[in-house]
């Protein structure tokens, strides 16, 4: 049985004396590692020399920098001593820092040097400025910080000093309107948290997963952090998002998660990898693949695969399956999870076709991340699970999920009018979320409740489902916006997963139409796109369009592409408005 501690450092000190010689950190191809006893000497050094800065119990630390196995003894050395400790995006402006240091009250940022002059540019007045790697003028390095603790620092008293309800971190929530706001989570959110989690997946000392999403999103900061200092995980630190492929064939985790695009990106890759390869070898990918479909849809339905399909599927796996698993890195994974975004049912079944177990969760920063999860032999394709263990929930007259229990924020970092209106008197969270509840407990995501599209005839359509139906059968599509409030029909705004000077090739544009009308086949006839247009543009996290976790800021989208939208719905519209294509077509 996992031993449960209070606080994260408690367990921090706990995991770090199982086998202090093990590696606890490392860079793809052991590049770099870190030794658990290396990590503790460090995390201690780190105290001693923030304490020495002035930082106490109750104070703020930020730190801006990649997936690095420097940012782990730093992040953690601050939680000794009772601060709050937090990370800032790495793509934020100057204007936008200065926003999240002011609300947080951050004393010191520790970073890399690339980001000092826009912390610098910021205003906000600081103790310090801490630098992994070079320190530039001004600044003071991280030898110079582990060197500088005091040779009376009592660092026992000190991490025994935090408690439970201390503020462990700050998640800043990139909203689609508004200027973000602070979400305060304790040791004891997130302690439940991991040990809720654990119950249903099953987490053990020494799993290896990597870390690769923004350590200031959440669910980086669960499955990475957390994890580790909780259950004693080893962490991959990969710099580089965009490398997440060759590190996952190298370190082969067993335990893994994505959002959906990445694991949109990875069925995309196989599809590219099998096509290339010489007919024979295709014909028996495709063969195996074709059992792995059928396999699925009796996983997906919750009905028994039947005997000879399941010998089937245990022949195709010895043959291919299996092999494609290993090529991705992910024969070993026990479980995988996909969340941040609802995905589509036709990537789930793939994986599951694959022999892949990944569970579909949700939750929110307001919720410490997970709510609602099962074990992949549990988990129901196209439901994101059941609520955790020791939380409650309900559902609003119009279908909003409402939530208490030990989750819950503390509040929005000085934001008490904000925290009242997501929290009521009797300690519900309003989570925006439509949901529906089947008998058995399980959860499935409509839509935010202020995204619901009701076109001209009144009819209520969720826009997340018809894009991510679009997309399953569009590899191409990088970013997606339905439209068609108080419309006579629905219309798409497309950008490509591609350089947007392809937006004009017309081959492309002809895989884009038939891959529309194979994603309209699966839709009712008042959900399907009858028009859309492909931008020649990208949009990036934390622009004009997209959230720093990648949702859609439909509404500036709406008044940004105001012109785009009419020519949409124009009797005679431009050349660059094109129609799904009227044949049957395969996926794109």
């Amino acid at each position: 049985m996992t031993a449960r501690f209070e606080t994260l450092c408690a367990a921090f000190q706990h995991n770090a004396a199982q086998e202090p010689d093990a590696v606890a950190l490392r860079s793809p191809g052991d590049a770099a590692t870190l030794t658990w006893r290396e990590y503790a000497d460090q995390v201690r050094a780190v105290a001693a020399g923030l304490s020495a800065l002035g930082v106490r119990r109750g104070d703020t630390v930020a730190l801006m920098m990649a997936n690095r196995i420097e940012f782990y003894p730093l992040e953690v050395g601050a939680q000794h001593l009772g601060a709050t400790s937090f990370s800032v995006y790495n793509t934020l402006p100057a204007e936008q820092i200065a926003h999240v240091l002011t609300n947080s009250g951050a004393r010191v940022v520790m970073c890399e040097p690339q980001y000092v002059d826009r912390v610098r540019a910021s205003g906000v007045p600081l103790d310090r400025i801490v630098c992994v790697d070079d320190a530039p003028a001004g600044t003071m390095s991280v030898a110079e910080l582990m060197c500088s603790g005091a040779p009376d620092f009592d660092f026992e008293s000190s991490w025994r000093a935090v408690r439970p309800d201390d503020v462990a971190t700050l998640i800043y929530t990139s909203g689609t309107t508004g200027a973000p706001k602070g979400v305060e989570t304790t040791h004891a959110n997130l302690l439940f948290e991991c040990y809720a989690v654990e119950e249903v997946l099953g987490i053990r000392f020494g799993d290896t997963i990597t870390s690769y999403m923004p350590s200031a999103h959440i669910a980086d900061r669960l499955t990475a952090l957390y994890f580790q200092l909780v259950f004693g995980t080893q962490i991959t630190c990969v710099d580089d998002p965009g490398r997440i492929g060759p590190a996952l064939a190298e370190l082969r985790p067993t335990i893994w998660g994505a959002v959906p695009r990445v694991w949109e990106k990875l069925r995309a890759a196989i599809g590219f990898a099998v096509a290339a390869e010489p007919e024979a070898t295709r014909t028996a990918i495709e063969w195996a693949l074709g059992v792995g479909s059928r396999y699925a849809e009796h996983k997906i339905s919750g009905s028994p695969v039947p005997a000879d399909l399941q010998d089937e599927w245990t022949r195709a796996d010895e043959l291919v399956l299996s092999g494609l698993r290993a090529k991705l890195g992910l024969d070993r994974v026990r479980w995988a999870l996909s969340g941040a975004a609802p995905i589509p049912r036709d990537t789930l079944a793939f994986f599951a076709g694959l022999g892949i177990p990944i569970t579909e969760i949700w939750g929110m920063s307001e919720l410490t991340c997970i709510c609602s999860i099962s074990h992949p032999a549990q988990a129901r394709l196209g439901t994101v699970g059941t609520l955790l263990p020791g939380m409650t929930a309900r559902l609003a007259d119009d279908g909003e999920l409402l939530v208490r229990g030990p989750l819950v924020m503390k509040g929005y970092r000085g934001e008490p009018e904000k925290t009242a209106e997501a929290i009521d008197s009797d300690g519900w969270l309003h989570t925006g979320d439509i949901i529906t509840i089947d008998d058995n407990g399980y959860f499935t995501v409509v839509d935010r409740k202020k995204e619901l599209i009701i076109n001209a005839a009144g009819k209520n359509m969720s826009p997340a489902h018809i894009e991510n139906t679009i997309k399953a059968h569009c590899p191409s599509i990088g970013a997606i916006a339905t439209i068609g409030d108080a419309r006579p029909y629905n219309t798409a705004l497309i950008v490509l997963d591609t350089e947007p000077a392809q937006a004009t090739d017309p081959e492309l544009l002809d895989r884009i139409a038939r891959g529309i009308a194979a994603g309209n086949a699966a839709l009712s006839r008042v959900e399907q796109i009858k028009r859309f247009r492909i931008l020649p543009e990208s949009w990036e996290p934390g622009g004009d369009e997209l959230t720093l976790t990648m949702k859609l800021k439909r509404r500036v989208i709406g008044e940004k592409y105001a012109k785009e939208i009419e020519d949409l719905y124009a009797p005679d519209p431009s050349p660059e408005v094109h129609e799904p294509s009227a044949q049957e077509a395969a996926t794109s």
